[in-house]
């Protein structure tokens, strides 16, 4: 990603500097040092994007066509990785549409890029045909439950600026208003208009996370590299480069904790209490916070679930061992036991939530399970002839839903193979 933003402004015109500092904001921006600390597919968004974007400038600057064979590849790829690649490549198309810039659609090798994107696609197309467009119903399902916070347009800018550093807005907010309004930017207005309809896209769905948008700003980032370039393009101002670096590093030091699990949780709440950073923390979801924000308090609590689940697992007679079911309520404990169980000879546990669902029940008909969930004992006896407490999530810093109960239930009263449909639950 980084090595990418300086492409893309050596593609606009900077220099080293400019593209040094270009590299440093994305470097630096607490959402890319939070979300690239650990795998997961937003972890790979800005690569596909970007490398789209740059296979586009290639072909403005009189690059080989076949420079669209790179981009249908990220673009297939990139849907395959995240169906989110789709509305980037939506708001792609308009930019261009919009400016003279479309001239570059006129290639049979444009073809022959987006069959490429479209075959690479595919199974993914054809995998949600199949399964009834589970991620369809995954986003309804977060409308209907409002899993997401509502953010008005306000709250949805102030989120870019804090995902980013605040003082990173010279440099990329500069690098928007170059690429709308000034005069060198003029060839790559493409991108800017861009932005500005992936922005308000994201804005109209009312309930879209305000991270959404952080795959694009790799862009900005080398647009504010470049006009900064072109502003200070003389050696007498070139002073600045490494002052306005060392600064976007000093912010960045002072508000790692916020996207990076480098403190202790004392430390965490004692440092952020002295800086007065704790209130500013993101919330993207309606959850409530524990005395940790989400990003911190979802690495707590998975060891000593999995192993309480050892424990009851062993203490239970070496025939019941042998027929005992693991039912999670949710996709983060099942993956827990199953990953931190390995080597415990614990059954393959099972889950109602997202692909959990799908794998299916494992033949366990519900006669003996050990479940983890947040139901009340009476509730649990609508389902189950016998319910007991055997143990209980409980970690302290952990978010204040994962404070539940383990139970180890018997006879179950319709069997989890034919009520499985009942436990579906994708959000």
């Amino acid at each position: 990603m980084i090595f990418l933003t300086g492409l893309l402004a050596w593609q606009m015109g900077a220099r080293r500097a400019g593209q040094a500092l270009a590299m440093a904001g994305v470097l630096l921006a607490p959402q890319f040092l939070g979300t690239d600390s650990y795998l997961s597919m937003n972890s790979f968004e800005p690569v596909f994007w970007m490398t789209a974007v740059f296979s586009i400038l290639r072909l403005l600057d009189g690059g080989d066509t076949k420079w669209w064979i790179v981009f249908g590849l990220a673009a297939g790829i990139g849907v395959e990785n995240k169906p989110s690649m789709l509305v980037f490549l939506v708001a792609l198309l308009i930019g261009l549409l919009l400016t003279p810039e479309r001239r570059v659609l006129a290639s049979r090798w444009m073809l022959i890029g987006v069959l490429l994107a479209v075959l690479l696609a595919l199974p993914n197309a054809l995998w949600q045909v199949h399964n009834h467009w589970p991620t369809l119903e995954f986003i309804h399902n977060g409308k209907v439950e409002h899993k997401n916070v509502v953010q008005g347009p306000l709250a949805f800018l102030r989120g870019q600026e804090r995902m980013l550093n605040p003082f990173s807005l010279f440099l990329w907010g500069t690098g928007l208003v170059w690429l709308l309004f000034r005069k060198k930017g003029a060839r790559f207005r493409f991108a800017g208009l861009m932005y500005v309809i992936f922005l308000v896209m994201m804005m109209a769905t009312r309930d879209a996370k305000d991270y959404y948008l952080a795959p694009i700003y790799p862009l900005l980032f080398a647009a504010g590299g470049a006009a900064w370039q072109s502003l200070l393009n003389k050696p007498r101002t070139y002073w600045i480069f490494p002052a306005y670096a060392t600064l976007l590093v000093v912010i960045a030091i002072l508000i790692a904790p916020m996207s990076l699990p480098i403190l202790t949780p004392a430390q965490w709440l004692a440092y952020t209490d002295r800086m007065h950073l704790r209130d500013k923390a993101s919330h993207s979801e309606n959850e409530s916070d524990g005395p940790l924000p989400q990003f911190y308090a979802d690495r707590f609590g998975w060891q000593e679930l999995t192993d309480d689940v050892t424990r009851i697992y062993k203490a239970l007679p070496r025939d019941e061992q042998a027929r005992v079911g693991i039912l999670c309520s949710n996709y983060g404990e099942a993956s827990a036991i199953n990953f931190l169980g390995a080597g415990r000879v614990l059954t393959n546990d099972i889950s109602g939530q997202n692909s959990y669902w799908m794998w299916g029940p494992h033949g366990e008909t519900g006669e003996l399970m050990i479940i983890v969930n947040g139901a009340t004992p009476e509730e649990m006896r609508e389902n189950y002839a016998s319910v007991e407490i055997v143990g209980r999530m409980d970690h302290p810093y952990a978010m204040p839903y994962e404070h539940r109960n383990i139970y180890l239930c018997r006879g179950r009263k319709t069997s989890l193979i034919t009520g499985w449909w009942e436990l579906k639950h994708y959000i």
